[in-house]
């Protein structure tokens, strides 16, 4: 790729800048990231720390690209026969090669009194958990005794529900599965991550479907209207100032289908995350590679890594396939004030086939769980919960794929060692 080669960036997050800042190290190629928010740019997992008020945004920051980032700038199509990309502020950009880093977007159920009959906007008190300024607004909003119902017990969900209840609030968590965080949890660890929350004064229902929200005016926020509780489909209604939509994060794929590229859950990449246009590449949790959008920040991370190799052509130009998958480690942390933390770690396959092995540990004192999952005389997956000295050897171990002999070291505390 030579010096002058233009690539334009279209998302200022995780894998957008990781992206840039490969490019411009090598000073191969004149790089413009264009970032919808207006804030510098920031790490979208630390976001319930700031809720929590454990962290200022301040500390939230990524590296800062410099000029290469026009903040406030939201791309607005994309013509693949001139090779530009049109903005909102009037901006018209060509490029040689574009990098679609468009992320995700909250998942908004189909709630009845959702939005306002004539428009789209959110009731006064509902707040979606995905960007700084949602942050930002529910940290204003929360305070000691406030009654915040959460939408969704996965990963987002118990984070933003544990994150408020450190502020004070009175949280109640509404999941629609038998269990929390049912995608990463057997039903072990998922029932002791029941009883940490329940611990920090989180009251959870399960299997429970929301149906709508009630809703009265609002003076202050004019003609609008202000949530006053959820209403779940066995009648129940859960009284609520405040409510936290929780309910997953779908690819942001408007510029992609608009501009005629293949797309299916995510933008369809290649094994050089190439979309169906040779000249525009996808990575992040818009991107669909081999049937499957990760939605995570180190899948984000490597799939960035990846691009800049092979635009820089820092990778082996004879591999093909630079970029085969991400295997996915899930880590939380949840904090309380005399319970002591919760650290979390998940991995691969934690549910067993048949024919598998599996290795539990379990102190019920120390609430300490691990369990790891064995096909054969390979690690496929595991679940740890109170204890992560082993997750480094265990994910390493993982990630190897070698053919192990004894696998009950690594649940050992000395297994990381």
């Amino acid at each position: 790729m030579t010096s002058n080669r233009r690539v334009v960036v279209i998302g200022g997050g995780l894998a957008g800048l990781r992206c840039a800042a490969r490019l411009a190290t090598g000073g191969t190629a004149a790089v413009t990231v264009l970032g919808e928010e207006p804030h510098a740019p920031y790490n979208r997992v630390l976001l319930a720390e700031i809720l929590a008020g454990r962290y200022d945004p301040e500390v939230t920051a990524l590296p800062d690209p410099g000029p290469a980032l026009r903040r406030g700038v939201r791309a607005v199509r994309v013509d693949r026969g001139d090779r530009t990309v049109h903005c909102d502020d009037g901006a018209v950009l060509g490029y040689d090669t574009l990098v679609l880093a468009t992320g995700s977007n909250p998942v908004l159920p189909p709630l009845r009194g959702l939005f306002e009959p004539d428009g789209r906007e959110l009731p006064e008190g509902v707040h979606a958990f995905r960007t700084m300024d949602d942050c930002l607004a529910l940290s204003a909003a929360v305070r000691p005794g406030v009654r915040a119902v959460v939408i969704g017990g996965g990963l987002l969900g118990v984070s933003a529900a544990r994150a408020l209840a450190a502020r004070g609030a009175q949280v109640v968590l509404a999941q629609q599965a038998e269990r929390l965080m049912e995608r990463q949890l057997d039903a072990d660890a998922s029932a002791l991550l029941h009883t940490h929350l329940t611990a920090l004064g989180v009251e959870i229902h399960t299997e429970c479907r929301v149906r709508g929200l009630t809703k009265t005016a609002d003076s202050s926020a004019g003609a609008g209207t202000r949530v006053t509780g959820v209403e779940l489909a066995d009648g129940y209604r859960l009284d609520a100032d405040l409510v936290v939509l929780a309910c997953g994060v779908r690819p942001r794929t408007g510029l992609a289908r608009a501009a005629g590229l293949d797309v299916r859950k995510g933008v369809v990449v290649d094994d050089r995350l190439r979309t169906s246009d040779p000249r525009i590449h996808a990575v992040g949790d818009c991107a669909e590679h081999d049937g499957r959008v990760y939605g995570l920040a180190g899948a984000a991370l490597e799939q960035a890594d990846a691009v800049a190799a092979f635009l820089t052509g820092a990778g082996d130009p004879a591999d093909p396939s630079p970029y085969t998958g991400t295997r996915a480690l899930t880590r939380l942390t949840l904090t309380s004030g005399g319970d002591g933390p919760l650290d979390l770690a998940a991995f691969g396959e934690a549910t067993p086939l048949p024919g598998d092995d599996v290795i539990r540990l379990a102190d019920a004192t120390r609430r300490t769980y691990r369990k790891v999952v064995v096909r054969g005389d390979r690690l496929v997956g595991g679940v740890l919960l109170g204890e992560l000295s082993t997750v480094g050897a265990l994910a390493r171990s993982w990630e190897d794929g070698e053919a192990l002999t004894d696998f009950s070291h690594l649940l050992t505390d000395d297994g990381g060692s």
